[in-house]
């Protein structure tokens, strides 16, 4: 199988086509989520006309929605996803572990397994994807990103208990035969992005994605032996095809392959920065050192996905369709960190076959049933001070429901979205599981100014417990319980969130918004490091306690034309109830986030300076972190929490004619985390022995990397007529 994935990705290399929606006439960002209900028809293309803030909350919206613009993901390098949330402090990006490069989001102070990720209506990063997926969405591929608190519609299925992430790319519809991007760091890391938007006719058109992306130098910046950054190589191509029928049929296909190497660990001994890698038939380190049993991680993902999505008219006016989305992908994983293995590959397919009724303009509803099947093959082995633990084979896990949506308008003050789902759940090796899944949306204007908003309801997810968790792999920890489990977590989300639009500023994006919102856990796999030492513990919640509350003010003003101004704050106040330990607060979150952006653009937009500030608030440490000191014997986590610190961003773009330089600094401050390879012993060399049970490198709460400069390009060709 791994050689056929091979060969299609390199077929894949020299032609293939994908498509979607982002901003209608009026500068609103268009849904193709098909979940707020503003559509008559979710695959109909649009048009980008106006200049928009970078980042602004939706006012048509019923959930509140924060929208990351075409002009946001242009305010940093944004080489990807990962790196477009810099401006918000809705979500929070960190990374998993300190050798792999695996970067998570936290969206309402939880994990973003929690979060369902969408690519124009298709459920995407799940399973083994999950880990790295935010590094294989280029920034320059996207149009869009819509952020969406709490729970929602039940169309796509239940599985965001925190919200929704949609992402909007380039589209084929886009008069762009060409367009080029890229960006060099000063520590090494090149990105290049091509995409080529291409018509054919008045039905057919078609976009282009490329994407090569790695780092010449891997570094080793606080000089503790171990990579700060994996050195990589990532190849991206996806091809989009939209075709429009006369009579109002829309067939939305692509495909997409990927290949991302990442080898990271410890840099040997007289090698001048090499680093470790395996020999994945003897399972032995390779090049031979004489240093004893050296850490590395040794990382090969590959992905093929292909979807189809069909929109059919019913009736004249397209107030009655049917509509259908089929996805596939499969993915394969090779891994090895330090003396543990896990090989992996995943096969995934999701439909979705809606039907939609507006009956009026005040009353709509969408019936529809939808399946979604996954089948992993694990190969896990673990050799660790404490353990030797393996297991292999397959293991298949499925979901299908039916579900009703019922949406009502009363004109412009209130609307009301009510769904309904009934899940029935399968693994192997069990009995079939039934749930049933309410969610609610309201949103009410008393008066034009004044936005008030509250939704709802319940998710379900099935867990994967190492995947979700991939620090893990980067420890010398033994592990315990249920890590090879798969239990159904369920939980409630509520929340709301009021949004003043004041009349003052010289445009219309002044606003003054509020929002709280409960996740309350029924079912969760906890991965406890606290119960037993040099152990983690996975276990179910069963019953206990564990609820995050998550406060957010956002303020946003235009005080001059071409200045704006936006300032948020978010406090999260997270807990669980862990075994020996009682009710505590959830460790490794961090409390509260405070950013603010400042965007001035001249005349013509022809200079635009953007500067970003943040503040991250401290988390409570694991216990056996609070005993530890500096080289100077002081103690790195007073208090047992770690340090507040800040974040600076600048950047500077000149534009002309079809082309953009720009040049900008990050973490400008050059903070970095110190002593992120904890309870290590270094050999007579001075090099660190991670055959310690007690080593752990999964223990992150700031930054890796100290100060960065990256300077690029972007030029596009406008089609002429």
């Amino acid at each position: 199988m791994k050689k056929t994935i091979t060969y299609i990705f390199a077929v894949l290399m020299t032609a293939i086509g994908i498509s979607a929606q982002t901003v209608d006439q009026n500068g609103n960002v268009v849904d193709t989520t098909a979940i707020y209900g503003e559509r008559a028809d979710s695959l109909d293309a649009a048009v980008f006309t106006s200049r928009q803030a970078g980042n602004y909350l939706s006012k048509v919206k019923e959930v509140r929605t924060e929208v990351i613009s075409a002009a946001g993901l242009c305010k940093m390098a944004c080489c990807n996803l990962a790196e477009s949330f810099e401006n918000s402090a809705s979500v929070t990006v960190g990374y998993s572990d300190a050798v792999t490069g695996a970067r998570q989001i936290r969206l309402l102070g939880l994990s973003g397994v929690y979060t369902q990720m969408l690519d124009e209506n298709r459920p995407v990063m799940r399973g083994l994807s999950a880990p790295f997926g935010l590094s294989y969405v280029p920034g320059q591929w996207l149009e869009s990103i819509q952020i969406a608190k709490g729970a929602s519609s039940v169309i796509n299925g239940v599985e965001s208990m925190t919200g929704q992430i949609n992402m909007e790319h380039r589209k084929p519809t886009d008069e762009k035969p060409l367009f080029l991007n890229a960006a060099v760091m000063s520590d090494t890391k090149m990105d290049f992005n091509i995409a080529s938007s291409l018509q054919m006719g008045y039905k057919w058109s078609t976009v282009i994605l490329g994407h090569v992306s790695g780092n010449i130098k891997p570094h080793d910046m606080n000089q503790d032996g171990f990579l700060d950054e994996p050195k990589m190589l990532q190849f991206n191509l996806a091809n989009r095809w939209l075709y429009q029928a006369d009579n109002g049929v829309q067939v939305r296909f692509g495909v997409r392959a990927l290949q991302d190497s990442r080898l990271g660990g410890q840099m040997l001994m007289g090698k001048d920065g090499r680093h470790v890698f395996y020999n994945k038939d003897t399972y032995t380190p390779v090049p031979s050192t004489g240093q004893i049993d050296p850490w590395g991680s040794d990382i090969l993902n590959r992905s093929v996905n292909g979807y189809l999505k069909v929109g059919i008219p019913l009736n004249e006016d397209n107030s009655q369709n049917i509509a259908f989305v089929g996805d596939y992908s499969y993915q394969d994983m090779d891994s090895y960190f330090g003396s543990t293995k896990y090989v992996a590959d995943q096969h995934s397919l999701f439909g979705n076959l809606l039907y939609q009724n507006v009956i009026s303009d005040a009353h709509k509803f969408t019936l529809g049933m939808s399946a979604t099947y996954d089948r992993y093959m694990e190969d896990f082995r673990r050799l660790v001070a404490l353990q030797d633990a393996s297991f292999d084979g397959i293991t298949q896990m499925a979901v299908g429901g039916v579900f009703g949506e019922y949406t009502y308008h009363a004109g412009e003050k209130f609307s009301a979205i009510t769904g309904l789902r009934a899940d029935w759940y399968k693994r192997s090796g069990t009995k079939i599981t039934g749930r049933f899944s309410p969610r609610v949306t309201l949103k009410y204007m008393p008066i034009e100014e004044i936005v008030i908003r509250a939704n709802g309801g319940r998710g379900v997810r099935y867990s994967t417990p190492l995947i979700d968790n991939i620090g893990v792999f980067s420890t010398g920890k033994a592990f315990k319980g249920a890590y090879n489990d798969h239990i159904l977590e369920d939980a409630w989300t509520f929340g709301g969130n009021i949004t003043y639009y004041m009349p003052f500023g010289a445009s219309s994006n002044t606003y003054l918004s509020f929002d709280y919102f409960r996740t309350q856990f029924v079912q969760q796999m906890i991965v406890d490091y606290e119960h037993f030492a040099n152990t983690i513990d996975f276990y179910a919640l069963n019953g206990e306690r564990s609820y995050t509350d998550n406060y957010q003010v956002d303020f946003s003003i235009d005080p001059v034309e071409r200045f704006n101004i936006t300032a948020t704050f978010r406090y999260t106040n997270a807990k669980i109830e862990l075994a020996g330990q009682g009710l505590v607060e959830k460790p490794m979150t961090s409390r509260f986030k405070g950013v603010l952006n400042l965007q001035y653009a001249t005349n013509l937009n022809k200079w635009i300076f953007d500067f970003t500030a943040s503040a991250n608030g401290s988390c409570r440490v694991y216990n056996f972190m609070k005993d530890l000191k500096d080289a100077d014997g002081n103690l790195l986590y007073k208090n047992g929490r770690t340090p507040v610190y800040p974040l600076l961003y600048a950047q500077v773009t000149r534009r002309f004619k079809g082309w953009d330089v720009y040049a900008g600094v990050e973490n400008i401050t050059n903070f970095r985390q110190k002593d992120v390879i904890l309870g290590s012993i270094k050999d007579a060399n001075g090099f660190v022995d991670p055959r310690q049970a007690s080593f752990d490198a999964s223990c992150i709460w700031g930054p890796l990397m100290g100060i960065k400069a990256h300077i690029g390009f972007r030029f596009t060709l406008w089609k002429t007529v």
